[in-house]
């Protein structure tokens, strides 16, 4: 039998719930070790609920834990360039939860810092280890729709209810938290390319951050996309991908889909249900990007080939383009 990968999580919160219950379904492939929370009472109530064996009250004490092969990173993204810079510097592979930055410099800092280190970090955009995904890439590269002309694409939930989606000191706004999504499926689809240009609208809530967005991406090759993404409303969150020979559907949730539409027909793949409660919709797909950082690590890779450091960085900067054309400013873009 295989080592089981050693997982240490930073943050005791919902989404790290999600990340740990996941990998439950893949017992001899990954382990959870370890658990680091800022309260030692949240780490050790998250560690009892999950089963783990230790439990820190201090994200430094889990980046030394010699026990630990790879760390996922689930605080809230004004975080993330610190506590994954402190896991790189302690030669920890880091798992960090999207948007790995709050912009494209804090990016490029988190990039260069694991390539200085010769650590593997990997950005957590989960649906592009979806089967539905890699079924969707071999189709394209199949030439079933034949080449490809538009991506349409939307996101959209009402998540008023989430504070952390709601203010700038959280890194709340809607294009870092879910047009991500609409933006990384496109660029897939674009072959990883920069957009020759970037044209965004939308809407600010009270506390400035963005809560509507729309997006126009013009590619080389006559290739276009459109993309939208709301936290105040239910957008029907499909893709659609439109080639010279036809269109592949994703339907909802294009985020984490189970099924596919296109001309040579339709394709399921559903998630294993292993009794697991989750927080969010179809979060025992988590257990994708996990077999892909345990194949990486295995095979000595620094990056993933699904999301690499280059290509986190042209999502970061698109999604950069489009926040501050409607008008959300961290405070993370002054430094």
């Amino acid at each position: 039998m295989a080592t089981p990968t050693r997982w240490g999580i930073v943050s005791s919160g919902l989404i790290s719930s999600d990340f740990v219950s996941a990998l439950k379904a893949l017992p001899d492939e990954h382990r959870v070790v370890a658990v680091a929370a800022r309260s030692l009472q949240s780490a050790k109530e998250f560690a009892a609920r999950h089963g783990i064996e230790k439990s820190y009250d201090s994200y430094s004490k889990l980046a030394t834990d010699p026990d630990i092969d790879v760390v996922y990173i689930g605080v809230v993204p004004t975080k993330h360039l610190e506590v994954a810079s402190e896991m790189l510097r302690n030669g920890k592979p880091v798992l960090c939860e999207k948007p790995l930055c709050m912009n494209v410099r804090e990016t490029q800092q988190l990039v260069d810092l694991a390539r200085q280190k010769k650590v593997f970090l990997m950005e957590a955009v989960w649906a592009r280890f979806f089967p539905v995904y890699k079924e969707m890439v071999r189709r394209i590269e199949a030439g079933e729709i034949g080449d490809v002309v538009q991506v349409i694409a939307s996101f959209g939930r009402n998540l008023q209810h989430l504070q952390r989606l709601l203010t700038k000191e959280t890194g709340g706004g809607v294009t870092l938290d879910i047009a991500l999504y609409p933006i990384q499926l496109t660029s897939l689809v674009m072959g990883g390319e920069r957009p020759l240009k970037v044209f965004g609208g939308g809407h600010l809530n009270p506390h400035g951050v963005d809560e509507t967005v729309t997006a126009s991406l013009v590619y080389s090759g006559g290739r276009v996309a459109s993309i939208s993404a709301s936290m105040k409303v239910d957008l029907p969150s499909e893709a659609h991908i439109i080639g010279t020979k036809g269109t592949i559907k994703i339907p909802c949730p294009m985020w984490c889909p189970e099924k596919l539409e296109g001309p040579s027909g339709n394709f399921t793949k559903l998630m294993p249900v292993t009794g697991e409660k989750f927080n969010y919709d179809n979060s025992q797909g988590l257990m994708y990007e996990a077999q892909e950082v345990r194949r990486c690590l295995k095979e000595g890779l620094l990056e993933s080939p699904g999301i690499s450091h280059a290509e986190s960085l042209t999502i970061a900067s698109i999604m950069q383009d489009i926040r501050t054309q409607v008008g959300t400013v961290y405070p993370q873009d002054a430094q």
